[in-house]
């Protein structure tokens, strides 16, 4: 129960594996994927799972090899679908033992294709039929036709796969997957295509897993026999596969029926015979091949591992430089907000016109002292109102963080369009601009801050004399004292505007330290600060959202690194079942 227990986690892993990036090694790696579950599911989970089950033997080949053809030729009548238009056989035949169809009924192998029953074709019939009367669908991929014949031998089943190189994408994958389901290959070739590259790829592949090759060269002129039987045996010598049973059909005029003559596939029937009878042999080659299959998957899982820490990789580099212009975004606002930047233009003059006229920078001159005496002054008479001053930081703070915004989406989109897996993330959208709905956003922030200070100027002066000298300025008017004193600085600022801005800051803070005194002030401005910069790191948090949320499809590092320690896992039982076998 271990190796099944091994296996279920390896195939939830592979099923967890995500390749949304389009990388170099990602369209390989979905492929060999797909191909893993099915292998772990069609074979390598069941024949764990019932070790004493008959043998399936797939019958592939390329186009118009003749793989139909053998089969009826080993059964003795015909079976299958053989003719001149290709593709031939779309749905699979599995033909087996009557007394083992229990083995194949049910969806112990291959589990994603549905079971037809069929029965012996009638003299007038050209193809099998199912119980109910009617033609299996020769368009039916998702299927497989079971058919019961006593001269399949007890021990073996024999399965009829589409053509490996069909010109149907959907016959060449259940090619594909068949073959990968399969304990033993009777592989089918022609004397004019037995050096083509697929099917030399598949017994290479073959050879990689330790799967039993018995390779059938058919269609052979008599004449040319000997030499091209010798020229295909080095070729599978040199490939690992020395050790597959080569037979050689010439070829042979066809009856009535289509049939080759008993004689020509008489070897292969003693083979497969013989491996049925010997039971010992039998389960001997069965645990050969399962573990050949095992250890093959690790490989794979190392393979899908790889391409999926390069998707990591990838999404990390795409994050990074969005989280790079995104933070320079937020470093770009910070300074505006405390360099004197916002103090310039139209903030700075509405100041000018709340606190009073050009004589009161001049009275900036006087001692302190008499600054404390006559700030009240100046709040006595007809200023501007307040709300002129409040409009004028919301819309200059809004520009600011709309502009920062702004520049991170541009330069994040420049940054994903210069690397493929980027690209395709974004599409044909324009991300190079702030999102619909996000300057709204950012005044509802803006205004929400300042309600922030008036809220944090309450609490503050909730003493009857802080009350009194609140009552005395206004609410609003402090907490634009304290906008002031929060952007005010002069590292931005040259020439009489430091003088300006500077004077501007110094009225608003001796104002916060005649109501709340000296360390209440550098407190309120801190957390004026801090609540400013929550807000504004929420809103460039959820413009750069655009671009990380199209990244969800990559798991972590940590996932993949389950996926390859599972993988590792597999080699460890693979190498493990070696041992106890005595495999070389």
């Amino acid at each position: 129960m271990h190796a099944v227990t091994t296996l279920e986690t390896a195939r939830t892993e592979l099923e967890a594996a995500s390749f949304p990036l389009e990388l170099g090694s990602a369209a390989q790696a979905r492929r060999e994927r797909e191909a893993t579950i099915n292998q772990v599911e069609d074979y390598v989970l069941p024949r764990y799972r019932s070790l004493d089950a008959p043998l399936l033997v797939v019958v592939g080949g390329s186009t118009g090899a003749g793989k139909s053809t053998l089969v009826n030729a080993l059964i003795g009548h015909p079976v299958t679908r053989a003719g001149a238009i290709r593709p031939t056989t779309r749905q699979p035949i599995l033909l087996h033992h009557p007394s083992e169809e229990q083995w194949f009924s049910t969806q112990r192998v291959l589990p994603g294709l549905n079971r037809i029953k069929g029965r012996r074709a009638e003299p007038n019939e050209r193809v099998i039929a199912s119980e109910a009367g009617d033609t299996p669908d020769p368009q039916a991929i998702g299927s497989v036709v079971l058919l019961a014949e006593e001269r399949v031998p007890q021990g073996v089943a024999l399965l009829d796969a589409p053509d490996i190189d069909s010109v149907s994408d959907d016959n060449r994958a259940l090619a594909g997957q068949l073959l990968a389901a399969a304990d033993l290959w009777l592989f089918v070739t022609t004397a004019n295509r037995y050096a083509d590259a697929i099917p030399w790829r598949l017994l290479v592949d073959a050879a990689k897993r330790d799967i039993t090759v018995g390779v059938v060269l058919d269609r052979v002129p008599p004449e040319a026999a000997e030499e091209i039987g010798a020229h295909l045996r080095s070729m599978l010598s040199a490939e690992g596969l020395s050790d597959s049973p080569l037979f050689v059909v010439e070829e042979a005029r066809l009856n009535d029926q289509g049939m080759l003559p008993a004689e020509s596939v008489a070897p292969i029937q003693k083979w497969l015979g013989d491996i049925a009878e010997d039971s010992t042999g039998r389960a001997g080659l069965a645990r050969k091949t399962l573990n050949g299959a095992v250890r093959q998957l690790a490989e794979r899982m190392t393979v899908i591992g790889d391409a999926e820490m390069d998707q990591v990789n990838a999404a990390d580099r795409l994050a990074e430089d969005v989280h790079d212009a995104y933070r320079d975004a937020a470093v770009e606002i910070d300074s505006s907000t405390k360099d004197g930047t916002l103090l310039r233009g139209e903030v700075l003059a509405r100041w000018q016109d709340f606190v009073g006229t050009g004589e009161f920078f001049r009275s900036l001159e006087s001692t302190i002292g008499r600054l404390r005496d006559r700030i009240g002054s100046f709040f006595t008479g007809k200023p501007a109102p307040v709300q002129t001053v409040e409009d004028a930081i919301e819309t200059g703070l809004h520009a600011v963080i709309v502009s920062a915004a702004a520049r991170a989406a541009e330069v994040s989109e420049q940054r994903w369009k210069s690397e493929p897996a980027g690209r395709s993330l974004i599409g044909t959208e324009d991300l190079a601009r702030v999102s619909p709905g996000f300057q709204d956003k950012v005044a509802e922030e803006v205004r929400n801050w300042q309600g922030d200070l008036l809220e944090l100027i309450r609490t503050e002066g909730e003493g009857k004399r802080m009350t009194a000298r609140l009552a005395s300025f206004g609410v609003n008017g402090v907490a634009v004292a304290l906008m002031i004193v929060v952007f005010a600085s002069t590292a931005g600022l040259t020439g009489i505007e430091v003088g300006i801005a500077g004077g501007s800051a110094i009225v608003g803070q001796k104002l916060l330290e005649a109501i709340f005194g000296e360390d209440a002030v550098r407190r309120l401005a801190k957390i004026a600060r801090e609540q400013l910069g929550e807000r504004v790191q929420r809103l460039l948090d959820e413009e750069s959202n655009r671009f990380i949320d199209r990244l969800d499809g990559v798991r972590t590092q940590d996932e993949v690194n389950r996926l390859i320690a599972s993988g590792q896992e597999l080699a460890a039982l693979a190498h493990a079942a070696k041992e106890d076998h005595g495999q070389a």
